[in-house]
This record gives C-alpha cells, sequence and structure tokens, in this order.
C-alpha cells in the first residue's frame, strides 16, 4: 500500500467530514441517534449511549464504503492489461471533480442528493443506528461525492482488491473519528460548531486542490514514485 494513497484517502475523508453538506447536519444526527433535543446552545443527549450508537453508525456506513472500495478494485483488476490507461483516465476524472470543488465547473448532475433521513422514523438503538449508518452511506451527499469517487478511482487502480477495501478504510476513518469527537462535543456547546462553519469555503477549496493534486499524480504515474520517497523516512 503506497504511503501516499494512505494520506490522500485520510485527507479526504477529513475533508468530507468538514464539507457543507455533512458538517451542519452534525447536531440533528446527534439529536436523531439519541432522541435527543437541541435547546440551551447544547445537544441535549445520554453520552454513553451517544458513544456507542455513534461507533454503530460509523461502522455503518464504513461498511458501504469498504464494500464500493472492493468493487472498485475488482473493475481494476479485470482491466489490469490497460492499468495504465485506467489510471491516466482516472486522475482526469479527479482532477475534474477537483474543478469542480473549487467551482471552477459547475454541472448540476454532480450536485444530485438524495437522502434516507426523511424515512427512517423508528427509535433509534446500537443496531437501528448501524442500519442508520448504512442509510447515510448509501444515500451520499453530493460534494461528499465528488471526494469518495475519486478515492475509489484511486481504489480501482490499487494492486489488489484487499489495498483497494483497505483505502476506503482509511476514508472512513477519516470521516468518523472527527464525527465520533464532534458528536460528544456538541453535548456540551455547539459553538465550536458555528465557528468551524465560518470555515467550511475554505475547507471546500482544499479539498479540491487536494484532488486536483492527487489526479495529476495518477495521471502522471508520479504517485508511486512519491509514495517510495516517502518510505525511505519511515524504514
Amino acid at each position: 500500500m503506497e504511503n501516499i494513497s494512505i494520506l490522500f484517502a485520510l485527507s479526504a475523508g477529513l475533508l468530507s467530514f468538514f464539507s457543507p453538506c455533512v458538517f451542519p447536519l452534525i447536531p440533528a444526527y446527534v439529536a436523531h441517534l439519541t432522541d435527543g433535543t437541541v435547546s440551551s446552545g447544547k445537544v441535549k443527549a445520554d453520552k454513553k449511549v451517544l458513544f456507542f450508537r455513534s461507533i454503530s453508525f460509523i461502522l455503518g456506513f464504513s461498511i458501504v464504503f469498504v464494500l464500493l472500495g472492493a468493487s472498485a478494485s475488482i473493475v481494476g483488476q479485470l482491466f489490469l492489461e490497460n492499468k495504465k490507461l485506467i489510471q491516466m483516465l482516472g486522475g482526469l476524472l479527479i482532477i475534474f471533480f477537483g474543478l469542480q470543488m473549487l467551482g471552477i465547473f459547475n454541472f448540476k448532475f454532480l450536485m444530485f442528493e438524495k437522502s434516507f433521513m426523511h424515512k427512517i422514523d423508528f427509535k433509534v438503538t446500537s443496531i437501528r443506528s448501524f442500519i442508520l449508518g448504512i442509510a447515510f452511506g448509501s444515500g451520499w451527499t453530493p460534494c461528499v461525492g465528488l471526494a469518495l469517487s475519486s478515492i475509489l478511482l484511486l481504489a480501482s487502480s490499487s494492486e489488489t482488491i484487499y489495498s483497494g477495501m483497505f483505502l476506503l478504510w482509511i476514508y472512513s476513518l477519516g470521516l468518523g473519528i472527527p464525527f465520533l469527537v464532534l458528536s460528544m462535543v456538541v453535548t456540551y456547546s455547539l459553538k465550536m460548531v458555528k465557528r468551524i462553519n465560518k470555515l467550511l469555503p475554505k475547507l471546500s477549496l482544499i479539498n479540491g486542490w487536494i484532488l486536483i493534486i492527487m489526479g495529476v499524480l495518477l495521471f502522471t504515474g508520479q504517485m508511486q514514485r512519491i509514495s517510495s520517497y516517502l518510505s525511505a523516512f519511515t524504514i
């Protein structure tokens, strides 16, 4: 597994969490997971219950992403003879996604959004939190979809199916860890959420540039060379 690919997957997960499509909804998700309420500038919920249900929720969407990574890797293995061409096409698509995120392109078909939240009205338990996580991962939102699609393209060019699955697991960690941390923070105060909301446009620009850099490296075949250079410092 290339170090640079892991770094990109983790960064994409982190920045996906801090996207305008996900981050502002954290208080609502936390309240939904615990049957809590938002009042007095915080989410009122049982912290122990919230912790375990958040873990179940994160595992739910992680499984969806890992399975997507396996599917992408299988497709990549089927076209192994044309791997270089696939990497170049994947790189171009990732660059395109980055330009879309920067606002240089504005194709509405890439901004399609579907959500299952309004369809789920049952009382949440840990098992149902897991199911909610699966629904959350399956009904992904548009701006996160660009980063997710980029990591899937990267997974399709990986050497093995397990490597592709691992990349999506790293992506899920990048998304899940801040979700777990912030879900606990909002039970004390929503001030941090309001402060970070002001930075979301800048974070979206960072995400766009990261996708463009990743696409260029994949297109030019430099991803492996940089990874080999970085690995010299980890031996």
